[in-house]
């Protein structure tokens, strides 16, 4: 059901933004939610768990959200009994169908009262429910007892997509297990599984095994998903009201199709294999989509896309297609994945946004960044055409391990900025790789952001990657721009012996631990330089204390190496391809001993090892009591790729002192940076 927007509909979300971020902000100890609801009302009144014995529920339908609530509440070791009543003598929990106003997909809105008395939570469907149970579960921080609060809460976008490539790298069942769980926590409701590529094809298909064959897969060899296996897969999302879409890709990235059958999938047998594919996949599973790619790749057959399409819509399913890409129906759904697909969007097309959604090309601190602060869809919340948005993890680079991938991508913080936007609604539009003036509304709201996110990282994701680190307190002077002709070693005064760097006026003033100066994808993105430009070298200063001589840990680097692509590794005895330099108080910081350096682009078949600043052990640097200085210098000679095409120049750095925190993960080292820069 769909509620239409009108002008009340516009001031009850920006009051519930409002309110909810004027409430957030006072008072420490409130509980970190994320998504952050709509609106909040913080009261005085305290639930006592240790008083409470009962969740009621009604009606029956009802019975298996009361269930999943007793089995959370039991493992934070709280036994409440399920009754249909409730006991009206003692403190109890109630969860109930009624009717909840919501500007917005009141499908899956949900109310949510905390009294000293009750837990009192309603909403229009289970699947409301279901969304009310992930904040409660939230507010339950250790304590044995729930503040007091009202919240109305409801998502802006109807769909809130996470995709998974396996066809390119496989994921064990497990793996993807492990995420669709933290999808549902965070109120994800789309997993969009990529299942066949040029590298492999990972969906078992009955009438044709060959496809399956370890000896058409060029990586991962053997390793593909069961009927049982997808079945069990599409299942474990709908018990947590998450939507399996499963990809075919067609009809390119089809090389393994090729080596299995021997045919191109345009050519006349070729596509009546494909149409049996179809037919098995639709009527085998309980699926509402079946996305058919169709994107980087020549229309030689006409008729392929029509008629696989009409095969699809003959049985009740609906199409999805990446967006430039093929010749489709008006009912087909169109996913975005770069700017030229916002050509094929009508006034009537559907569609996902997925632009500057690939985690694969970003460094974990500015996933977060760039995709907390996206409007996704260029709309502050989905309509009838704007459905949502997914973000995407891509690996067309092998890893050594299933795990690299969620070590070498942010996929947990990026899941979480995610969650935060796509539920939230809002953003800036644009696309931005900068925190913004520390006193403006982004930063502020980006600030708030980032201490719920740490909290949750310290909370939820102890035992599992988790590379995002706090930043908001590194501040930098930059300055520039000085011409360098090309003369990429040229020096200029911020350089020179005895200048006095903090008390020098900065050209730009920038905040975080990765700064980029200009991304490679040019003006689409907003980086922290107004007007950069060719054959210029910039500076950037900061510096920190220290109360004793000691050594840090340090997270620093001067190139985020893509795993969507295959850049080459910096020449050993240099940080990148365009002698960036790093000095602290006036020495020069050596860059690592790069296990493979210098080799070349392209190699998609060598993973990545050490050449990211997140997965490699961090560099170590002698500090001194007091005021230790730190100056980068960051030149560029042309926008241009490099060496190929794969070697984009990117302008960028990276410093965060670190230290190992609880679990595997690293934390900031919260060190006084000087917050007069």
């Amino acid at each position: 059901m769909k509620v239409a927007i009108h002008w009340l509909s516009w001031l009850i979300i920006l009051t519930c933004h409002l309110e909810c971020s004027r409430r957030i902000t006072h008072g420490g100890a409130l509980p970190a939610l994320i998504p952050q609801p709509q609106s909040i009302t913080w009261s005085d009144d305290v639930f006592d768990f240790r008083k409470s014995t009962t969740i009621a529920f009604e009606p029956e339908l009802l019975e298996s959200e009361a269930l999943r609530l007793q089995t959370t509440l039991r493992e934070r070791g709280y036994n409440l009994h399920i009754s249909g009543e409730g006991d009206p003598e003692k403190p109890g929990i109630k969860l109930s169908l009624d009717t909840v106003e919501a500007p917005f997909l009141p499908e899956e809105a949900y109310l949510l009262d905390v009294t000293d008395e009750q837990i009192s939570l309603t909403a229009n469907t289970p699947h409301g429910i279901f969304n009310g149970l992930q904040t409660l579960t939230q507010l339950i921080t250790g304590q044995p007892s729930v503040r007091g609060c009202h919240i109305l809460d409801f998502p802006a976008y109807s769909w809130r997509g996470y995709m998974v490539d396996a066809g390119r790298n496989y994921q064990s069942v497990a793996l993807l297990k492990q995420q669709i769980d933290h999808m549902a926590r965070y109120k994800l409701n789309v997993f969009h599984f990529h299942l066949t590529e040029d590298i492999a094809w990972r969906l078992q298909i009955d009438g044709y095994p060959q496809l399956t064959d370890s000896a058409h897969m060029t990586r991962n060899k053997g390793m593909f998903y069961t009927i049982d296996q997808m079945k069990e897969l599409i299942a474990y999302c709908k018990e947590r009201y998450i939507t399996l879409v499963p990809e075919i890709d067609m009809p390119g990235h089809s090389a393994a199709f090729t080596r299995a059958m021997g045919v191109n999938m345009q050519s006349e047998k070729g596509f009546g294999i494909v149409k049996d594919i179809v037919e098995e996949v639709c009527t085998t599973y309980d699926i509402p989509y079946l996305h058919i790619g169709a994107d980087e790749v020549k229309i030689t057959n006409e008729r392929f896309l029509p008629e696989i399409t009409s095969i699809i819509q003959r049985h009740g399913k609906t199409v999805i297609g990446w967006a430039p890409g093929g010749n489709y129906s008006a009912e087909t759904i169109h996913q975005l994945w770069k700017e030229e697909g916002d050509e094929t969007v009508t006034d009537q097309t559907r569609f996902i946004d997925s632009k500057f959604l690939y985690i694969s090309d970003f460094d974990p601190m500015n996933s977060v960044v760039t995709i907390f602060n996206r409007q996704l869809g260029g709309k502050p919340q989905g309509d009838s055409t704007l459905l949502g948005a997914e973000f995407c993890l891509w690996a067309d680079r092998r890893v050594r391990q299933e795990g690299d991938l969620m070590r070498m991508n942010a996929v947990y913080p990026a899941m979480l900025a995610f969650a935060e936007r796509s539920w939230r609604g809002g953003g800036y539009p644009g696309v931005t790789f900068r925190i913004g003036p520390d006193s403006s509304q982004r930063a502020r709201e980006f600030i708030d952001f980032e201490q719920r996110l740490l909290a949750h990282k310290e909370q939820y994701f102890a035992a599992l990657p988790f590379n995002y680190v706090k930043q908001t307190h590194i501040k930098w002077k930059l300055f520039g721009p000085f011409e360098n002709g090309g003369q990429l070693s040229a020096a200029f005064w911020p350089e020179q012996v005895g200048i006095a760097l903090e008390d020098s006026t900065a050209d730009v003033l920038a905040t975080g631990g990765t700064v980029w100066l200009w991304h490679t994808h040019g003006p689409a993105v907003e980086a922290w330089l107004p007007s950069p430009e060719e054959n210029t070298t910039w500076y950037a200063f900061t510096r920190f204390w220290s109360d004793v001589d000691t050594t840090l840990d340090l997270w620093v680097d001067f190139k985020d190496q893509s795993k969507s692509g295959a850049d080459a590794t910096p020449p050993q005895g240099e940080w990148d391809y365009v002698k960036s330099r790093l000095w602290l108080n006036g020495k020069a910081v050596a860059p690592p001993k790069w296990s493979f350096p210098g080799r070349p682009s392209g190699l998609l078949e060598e993973p990545l090892v050490d050449e990211g600043f997140y997965y490699r052990p961090p560099t170590v640097i002698r500090v001194n009591k007091g005021w230790n200085t730190v100056l980068t210098k960051l030149p560029m000679a042309t926008f241009d790729p490099l060496l190929d095409w794969q070697v984009p120049p990117k302008w960028m750095f990276t410093f965060i002192p670190v230290h190992k925190g609880t679990g595997m993960n690293y934390s900031a080292n919260e060190i006084k940076f000087d917050p007069g820069l």
